[in-house]
């Protein structure tokens, strides 16, 4: 599959570089970011995936979170795709903010119009591993995820829906249970169907009552004065209770006061998260 360099940063002695190809899952042109550090240049490196939220594209983290540094340090390559397939001409799919373009969800869609290219589940499972394996330095074997907001609910129902197949996982403000959340409700409505019970393989909440996988050591950081917690959009709570009842290890820190849901939040905390990843991808 023919990848086309749209650009390329030198960054700590390594690169930020953006891609574009041709996507089959979601049969469109597809950008993502990496960040290749020095260590790539002489043997393969463990891969980072990270997934963003609402609205953004591969842009909004490569640019605002800081990463770089801790990602040369500890030689870890960051993959950062975007949030949804772009262009496809669906009728709707720019009416609204949280859903449609920019608000994939890291579901597969089974409803019309979108089921066709709304698979953003199996193209970060499946279709982009594959696609940054065969181009780049990587050791396959070693891989883990995390996320902000929509992109923290995608990280931990990849980790949980496919035990064995992440390292680690860790969420900057998650959508724990979209099931039960505004944001959840229109996009798993819309992308799903209205059978509610059809939700629940994409709610991480859900998940964690019946994950019987490898252990997984779960990082989950939320800011205070996070305007979509006191919302009620991000229902976190729900999420440790349910791990505790399972005994799954979340570490979970509520950052104080003052800290938010922006990227100010995230930068501030991004190197404990670089970390955190590092432990199991280096072992």
């Amino acid at each position: 599959m023919a990848l086309k360099q749209v650009s390329s940063n030198k960054c700590f002695e390594g690169f930020q570089k953006v891609f574009e190809h041709d996507s089959a899952e979601l049969k469109c042109k597809m950008k993502f970011g990496i960040y290749l550090p020095p260590k790539a240049e002489t043997g393969k490196c463990p891969v980072l995936y990270w997934l963003s939220g609402l609205t953004c594209t591969e842009q909004n983290f490569i640019t605002k979170a800081a990463f770089q540094r801790a990602a040369a340090e500890h030689g870890l390559i960051v993959v950062a795709p975007d949030t949804s397939p772009r262009g496809c001409n669906i009728e709707g799919e720019d009416e609204s903010w949280d859903f449609g373009t920019g608000a994939g969800f890291y579901v597969d869609a089974t409803e019309d119009p979108w089921k066709t290219n709304y698979r953003m589940y199996s193209y970060i499972k499946d279709e982009l591993p594959k696609l940054i394996n065969a181009n780049f330095p990587t050791d396959p074997e070693r891989m883990s995820i995390f996320g902000h907001s929509m992109g923290g609910h995608g990280a931990l129902i990849l980790a949980l829906k496919n035990p064995g197949k992440y390292k680690s996982v860790s969420a900057f403000a998650p959508i724990c249970n979209p099931i039960q959340c505004q944001w959840g409700k229109k996009a798993l409505g819309g992308y799903l169907g209205p059978d509610a019970s059809k939700w629940e393989a994409y709610d991480a909440t859900q998940l964690v009552k019946s994950y019987s996988g490898s252990r997984l050591d779960i990082l989950i950081d939320q800011g205070k004065d996070d305007q979509f917690l006191s919302a009620g959009q991000l229902l976190p709570d729900n999420f440790i209770a349910a791990c505790t009842e399972r005994k799954i290890p979340v570490v979970f820190r509520l950052q104080q006061a003052g800290y938010d849901h922006s990227y100010f939040f995230i930068a501030s905390f991004i190197n404990d998260h670089i970390k955190h990843h590092a432990k199991y991808l280096n072992a």
